[in-house]
């Protein structure tokens, strides 16, 4: 091993041995820094594809995280083999496509549930869905 393989060595953090996801976010995190603070090894074939796949899942990992903060948010389906996890939109329009009314729900709950509700929306405004 060279100096300079030493010197960048030193520069990384002991591997994460915790079975806590934040830590070995915190890990990868400090290691994404590190390369990209080196610059030229980043640009490495060896390198660059690997430190870019690590950094995708990272983000996609926050993402779920913060999506999993949302307690609002439930697991609907729309059908028997294929569930959602978010919301709904539910929407009223005219023969024209004129949008005439929404309704916002967690996804687990029936579109046909809430077409009362849309009728009554669309009436308000004037503009019936008609069909």
């Amino acid at each position: 091993m060279t100096s300079n393989d030493e010197s960048l060595k030193a520069k990384f953090t002991s591997k994460n041995t915790s079975d806590v996801l934040e830590d070995e976010i915190a890990f990868c995190q400090k290691l994404i820094g590190v390369l990209e603070a080196e610059g030229g090894i980043c640009e490495l074939p060896k390198i660059k594809e690997p430190l870019n796949l690590l950094k995708e899942t990272v983000a996609d990992v926050l993402k779920q995280l913060q999506i999993s903060e949302d307690h609002v948010t439930k697991v609907g389906h729309k059908s028997a083999d294929s569930s959602v996890f978010g919301y709904k939109t539910h929407i009223a329009m005219t023969e024209e496509q004129i949008i005439t009314a929404t309704v916002i729900k967690t996804s687990e709950k029936n579109y046909g549930m809430q077409l009362q509700t849309l009728i009554e929306k669309s009436k308000a405004t004037g503009k019936e869905k008609k069909g």
